[in-house]
């Protein structure tokens, strides 16, 4: 299977990997012209083939255009800050797992010295999401946020479906959430899901009524008490799950190339 790499953008039948990715490209893949590989913009994905390969630029022509799928659903994972390498780990799942759109939040139960740290991490952060999505052969990169509070985070949520996972006695089976939202799945109007996911001892009461009167429900994945990480994993296949993405449908363009004419 070929590796995908993402650049800033196409122009004229070309485009060029620049900075640590073609240094890794050339330097430890050891890519050499005529090579096959896959690029995308964050808008559309072209089969590309090398032409030069420098120390910190590698030039490419492309070849043809790639389908792009479709997903039926976009997911903003709303995720407290925990132990760093758990929270990477998570987030580096979470994008294999199709999250959109991570915040990190600043939970009343997250380690002061983590969300004081955090703001020096938010690089290594934004390497991990690229590379898991490259790894993924996904479209573009989840866009990571800013750090914020939870209450705030909660109030400025956008999205259709709010669920903020909950060990406490009430909280509904995600399924009984999503089944009403999945009756009818639109490819050309995927649907928004917000999924909020607490640090180690979970949310605070605080917190939890930000969260209710924002809009969102509690939601259970079972029984048992997860760690964040592994809620975060769990949550992410059960919406994807439940809104077919799987199945998702392909736009297909006409893969002859624009440029590679016969």
């Amino acid at each position: 299977m070929r590796r995908r790499f993402f650049v800033d953008r196409f122009k004229n039948g070309s485009a060029i990997l620049s900075g640590e990715t073609a240094n890794h490209l050339g330097r430890v893949l050891r890519a050499e012209p005529g090579q096959l590989y896959e690029l995308s913009d964050g808008e559309s994905a072209w089969l590309a083939r090398t032409e030069t390969v420098g120390r910190d630029e590698i030039h490419f022509a492309l070849i043809e255009r790639l389908p792009a799928i479709t997903a039926p659903v976009r997911i903003t994972l709303l995720l407290a800050i925990v132990k760093f390498d758990r929270f990477e780990w998570a987030i580096e799942k979470a994008t294999e797992l199709g999250a959109d759109e991570i915040v990190p939040l600043m939970a009343d139960r997250s380690e002061k010295g983590l969300i004081a740290a955090a703001t020096k991490r938010a690089d290594r952060w934004g390497r991990i999401l690229t590379e898991s999505a490259q790894q993924a052969r996904r479209l573009r990169v989840p866009l990571l946020r800013e750090a914020e509070k939870p209450a705030d985070a909660f109030r400025t949520s956008t999205s259709h479906v709010k669920m903020l996972l909950s060990e406490r006695s009430g909280a509904l089976p995600m399924r009984e959430l999503l089944d009403p939202a999945t009756a009818i799945v639109d490819v050309d109007a995927p649907e928004n899901v917000a999924l909020a996911v607490g640090p180690e001892g979970g949310w605070t009461d605080m917190e939890f009524s930000a969260a209710t009167a924002a809009g969102f429900s509690a939601a259970a994945l079972g029984a048992n008490i997860l760690r964040t990480e592994t809620a975060v994993c769990a949550a992410l296949a059960a919406v994807q799950y439940a809104f077919g993405a799987f199945r998702s449908s392909c736009s297909l363009p006409n893969l002859q190339s624009e440029f590679h004419k016969e």
